[in-house]
């Protein structure tokens, strides 16, 4: 699941995270970790620009320093950047905050990238917008690089050059953290099939989801990538039980097993992980949701 407080866009957030601190973002974490969600996530924007600060606010934690707070706090649950949009750093610099929290959590890291769309946070930080695209896939195979086993790396592209330069400490995964792509366009499915570890479309509604995966499949086979690819979905959001409030027209609500029912058509369509998020007014309404999910939709997921 990703993580609430943490990014506080309109289009998601609950009116009570506007008031929420570290201390709800670490409570969450911990029964996110008691209860056996297998991520939990966070969001990386620098700034935000005026003209779209209503919209998205300006509530941004930073990714590395979020993860690895929580990091801290748990011991299980995994710790994904969703997503870092890696164009607007160097390779080695990513490189060395990831491995780092890799290495500090005990091999938790799932690196979700991403390409960005925030013009101005490109142009104030030096990085190229217009060029997001190429510099993003460039980055993925410099990272591949910089996070695998060698302590001095070297790569060689269009944008980043880098060799006998050290990093330590190396990532505590081997051969290297596993790189997922977040995104739903041409470019992002291409992206995901022929560099990525896992897929996770953005916004795709259920229906579009079995082309998508089919194209994601075809172009991953003509690409000659036979590594395992594990592919996402973000599910429509959740409420467990009966409400007994106005949680919207989208939300998929009722019996643990009907909700269940409904989550595995996305196994049918060679979905192997699902993100997940429950509508709440507080944080005591998102644990116990978060609780009645996985002790009675979880277990009938894989019937």
């Amino acid at each position: 699941m990703q993580l609430p407080i943490q990014s506080q866009s309109t289009i998601y957030a609950e009116s009570w995270e506007a008031a929420a601190g570290p201390d709800d973002l670490a409570e969450i974490a911990r029964a996110a970790d008691r209860l056996g969600f297998f991520y939990i996530a966070s969001c990386d924007h620098v700034a935000i620009p005026r003209r779209l600060a209503e919209a998205m606010s300006t509530v941004w934690y930073d990714p590395v320093a979020t993860l690895a707070f929580l990091a801290g706090i748990t011991q299980r649950v995994r710790l994904m950047s969703h997503v870092a949009v890696l164009g607007l750093r160097h390779p080695l610099a990513t490189a060395k905050q990831y491995a780092t929290l890799d290495h500090l959590s005990g091999g938790r890291l799932i690196l979700g990238v991403g390409a960005g769309h925030v013009q101005e946070e490109f142009e104030v930080l030096g990085a190229d917008f217009r060029r997001r695209g190429a510099v993003l896939d460039e980055s993925i195979d410099a990272l591949k690089a910089a996070l695998g086993p060698e302590e001095f790396p070297r790569f060689e592209g269009e944008f980043y050059r880098f060799e006998g330069l050290g990093q330590a400490p190396r990532p505590a995964q081997s051969p290297r953290p596993p790189i997922w792509v977040g995104g739903s366009s041409p470019a992002a499915v291409r992206r995901a099939a022929v560099r990525g570890d896992g897929w996770l479309p953005q916004g795709d509604p259920r229906e579009r989801l079995p082309g998508q995966i089919a194209k994601l499949l075809a172009l991953r086979e003509e690409a000659g990538n036979a590594e395992p690819l594990t592919i996402g979905a973000i599910a429509e959001p959740l409420y467990v039980g009966e409400p007994g409030w106005e949680v919207g027209r989208r939300v998929l609500s009722g019996k643990p097993e009907a909700l269940a029912e409904s989550l595995r058509e996305y196994r049918a369509m060679g979905v192997r992980q699902i993100q997940v998020r429950f509508r709440s007014r507080s944080r005591g309404e998102l644990t116990d949701q978060m609780a009645a999910f996985a002790a009675g939709v979880a277990p009938h997921l894989n019937d």
